[in-house]
């Protein structure tokens, strides 16, 4: 019987929810999923510049496991882009200390050590969870 996976450690949420190609519509389109600990491999060693050996203490994994989780991000990423299809950006094995809010009425990304009821933007009620898998005692599950 395998262990199991060990959550990986996200600081913050991507600002978007992810993409899609131009040129076709929306409903026409499939999505591909890129998973949150997948955005942050990309984060850390793409944007960030970070090592692959930095990014596995980050991300709080292995060397080796920090590979297969960027490798999976960029498959998925190359995928999306070769046959057309829309990136979605959500789920996966991960822990943060953090809410994770989206307001449908201003569209912005809230982070917040407690959990809130309104948008710190425009004081909306309209907020939509991000991260599914944080108590309200702010621990991860």
């Amino acid at each position: 019987m395998p262990r199991p996976k060990r959550n990986r450690t996200i600081v913050n949420p991507p600002i978007m929810e992810g993409f899609r190609p131009f040129g076709m519509p929306f409903k026409d389109l499939e999505p591909v999923i890129l998973l949150y600990e997948e955005y942050e491999s990309l984060r850390l060693s793409d944007y960030e510049g970070l090592t692959q050996e930095q990014s596995a203490v980050q991300m709080n994994v292995s060397r080796p496991t920090f590979t297969r989780i960027y490798e999976k991000a960029r498959r998925t990423i190359a995928q999306a882009f070769v046959e057309g299809k829309a990136i979605f950006i959500e789920g996966g094995n991960y822990h943060t200390d953090n809410f994770w809010y989206k307001c449908e009425k201003c569209l912005k990304l809230s982070i917040s050590e407690k959990d809130i009821n309104s948008c710190k933007y425009c004081q909306s009620d309209t907020l939509r969870r991000l991260n599914k898998n944080i108590e309200s005692n702010g621990r991860g599950l």
